[in-house]
C-alpha cells in the first residue's frame, strides 16, 4: 500500500475534523491526570485530578473544556460548550462579514477615446477607487491604431497623472501586443 493521497476536497477525517481545523478537547477527551480548573464565573478551583473536575462539571450540568492544552498542567474551564462554540462561530462570521473586500474593476479605453467618453470613464474610475477597489486600465488597439501605439501609451499615462491625487500606480502601463494594461489602487486611508 503506497502513501496516503493528499486531501484535495478538504474532507473530514475519522473524528469529523477538517485538516487544519482547530480542535478543543472536552469532558472524556481530556486524558491528563491533573488539570488547573476554572469555574464558570472565572474563579479558580485549583489543580485537581481530571476525574474530580469532570464530576464537578457534571454536577453543575456543564462541560469540562480544555482552554490551554500546552500549559503545565493544562487549564480547563467548566462551561456550556455548545453555547460557547455557537458564540465563537458568530464572532468569526461577523468578523468575516466586516472584512474589507477589494475587487478588481476594469475600464477599457481605445487610442481614439473622445473627450466625453474619457471624462465618463474618469468619473467611473474615481468612483471605483472611492469604494476601495483596484482598477485595471486596458487599452485595445484596433486596425490602424496599431501603427500609433505611442498615442495609446500617452493616454494611459495621462490617466495615471490625473488620478495621482486619489490613486497609486501598482503596475505602470505597458504595451503587450495589441493591448496596453496598467493597474492602479486607491491610496491608503492612513495617508489621508
Amino acid at each position: 500500500m503506497g502513501p496516503r493521497p493528499s486531501n484535495p476536497n478538504n474532507q473530514r477525517d475519522i473524528r469529523g475534523r477538517r485538516p487544519g481545523e482547530e480542535f478543543t478537547r472536552t469532558n472524556q477527551q481530556i486524558r491528563v491526570p491533573q488539570v488547573r480548573c476554572l469555574l464558570p464565573d472565572g474563579s479558580q478551583l485549583g489543580v485537581v485530578p481530571t476525574r474530580d473536575a469532570l464530576s464537578k462539571a457534571q454536577q453543575m450540568g456543564l462541560d469540562l473544556v480544555e482552554i490551554s492544552p500546552n500549559a503545565q498542567p493544562p487549564v480547563c474551564k467548566i462551561m456550556d460548550y455548545g453555547k460557547w462554540k455557537y458564540e465563537e462561530d458568530r464572532k468569526k462570521k461577523e468578523a468575516r462579514k466586516n472584512q474589507a473586500r477589494t475587487q478588481l474593476k476594469e475600464v477599457k479605453f481605445h487610442a481614439n477615446t473622445d473627450v466625453g467618453d474619457y471624462q465618463l470613464k474618469m468619473r467611473n474610475i474615481r468612483a471605483f477607487l472611492a469604494e476601495g477597489n483596484k482598477v485595471k486600465l486596458t487599452l485595445m488597439f484596433r486596425g490602424r491604431e496599431n501603427a500609433h501605439k505611442e498615442i495609446g501609451e500617452e493616454l494611459l499615462q495621462r490617466v495615471c497623472v490625473e488620478l495621482a491625487d486619489v490613486a497609486n500606480v501598482e503596475q505602470a502601463p505597458k504595451i503587450m501586443g495589441r493591448s496596453a494594461t496598467g493597474l492602479i489602487a486607491p491610496k491608503s486611508q492612513k495617508g489621508r
